[in-house]
């Protein structure tokens, strides 16, 4: 295998565990040849391998090890890898795999595939479920994997749990089918759409947010989760949104105000000692084309957000970040950096558009209380 390429570690670390969670900074695998139009199959294959190879090292390495990954983000260059990723990702999670999500984003020159992770220590309790009338999920991931109260939803698309058939359509009706679904799976947890914490929801067009709004509102009109917005590829030709939950079965609390008041997404929200930050940006009239600026002011913001749950950045145990340009990375690192100076918390970093046109970089955070680290 070819070396591995992790984040610097005044930025990240590559390990984090905290309030019974184990979490992995992304991994990335070094390319055998420069980029180019010919990168084929092959090496798809060999650098799934390489970075599920350094997975298991770091979760080894923290008392953990795959068969206890609750958790799953795949960043793919090119959708059309999709197959042949799982096809190599399979025998590393050959009995009840975690819960996953996969898009298509911009990735460094050569890089075909950026993995993190959420993991138990091994030991603890960890559960796949999956309603008694679905059909098992014929790709390598469970639809939902519980471990003590807190339940992570995969990614879904408009499929038809009882047979996984594709169901085709405007936004409307994808998002709408998802979200019935994802009802159907927490129902199956014990839970209901009022316990979900956090959502990631992926669209293919930006143009398509509203029409997913307004569907999405019907399901979270009161105290709504946590949310972050992005712009990537999907996978599946007829896919054009993608949303994964994280639900508790513990009381919620939503802390501070809608992050607008025509958007049914909260500032952050807390359950137990773990809060989750819905993605910051930092757009003003005067730094549309500063990604230091931008980055200045997500910060603010996300520090306002952790003050209002009575946490700082240094209870911050995760962290992702999206750049529609990955060449503002050196500068709003540095920015970045500083702010988690003290105590760098596991990150992922992807070249994904958000709904924002001028933004430049958004960031989504999970904290968890200093004393349940």
């Amino acid at each position: 295998m070819a070396p591995h390429s992790r984040a610097s570690s005044p930025l990240s670390r590559q390990v984090v565990t905290a309030g019974g969670l184990v979490y992995v900074s992304s991994i990335t695998s070094s390319p055998t040849t420069p980029p180019s139009a010919t990168e084929d199959l092959s090496e798809i294959d060999r650098q799934t391998r390489a970075v599920l190879d350094e997975l298991q090292r770091d979760l080894a390495s923290a008392g953990s090890s795959l068969a206890d990954v609750v958790n799953v983000n795949v960043f793919l260059r090119r959708s059309s890898d999709f197959d042949a990723m799982n096809a190599a990702y399979r025998p590393y999670f050959a009995s009840s795999p975690p819960a996953r999500t996969t898009v298509a984003v911009d990735l460094p020159p050569g890089v075909l595939i950026q993995v993190s992770a959420v993991a138990v220590p091994t030991g603890t309790s960890r559960v796949t479920l999956q309603p008694s009338t679905w059909a098992k999920s014929p790709r390598p991931y469970s639809y939902m994997v519980r471990t003590g109260d807190l339940v992570f939803v995969s990614g879904l698309v408009s499929r038809r749990g009882t047979d996984d058939q594709v169901v085709p359509g405007p936004v409307s009706l994808q998002t709408r089918t998802i979200l019935d679904n994802a009802g159907t799976l927490l129902r199956t947890a014990g839970l209901t759409y009022d316990n979900v914490l956090a959502a990631r929801v992926f669209l293919a067009d930006d143009s398509d947010f509203e029409a997913m709004n307004t569907e999405y509102r019907r399901r979270f009109a009161t105290d709504p989760p946590a949310r972050a917005t992005a712009v990537t590829g999907l996978m599946g030709t007829d896919a054009m949104v993608e949303i994964s939950l994280i639900a508790s079965a513990l009381p919620k609390e939503v802390i501070g105000p809608l992050m607008s008041p025509t958007l049914p997404v909260s500032t952050a929200v807390r359950a137990g000692s773990r809060v989750f930050v819905s993605g910051v940006t930092g757009t003003t009239d005067s730094n549309a084309t500063d990604p230091a600026g931008q980055v200045t002011e997500a910060l603010s913001h996300l520090s306002h957000a952790l003050s209002l749950a009575g946490l700082t950045p240094a209870d911050v145990v995760d962290t992702t970040v999206y750049l529609p340009r990955l060449g503002d990375a050196a500068v709003i690192d540095e920015v970045y950096g500083g702010f988690f100076a003290a105590d760098p918390p596991a990150r992922s970093v992807a070249g994904a558009r958000l709904i924002a046109r001028t933004g430049l970089v958004e960031i989504i955070a999970a904290a968890v209380s200093r004393s349940s680290h």
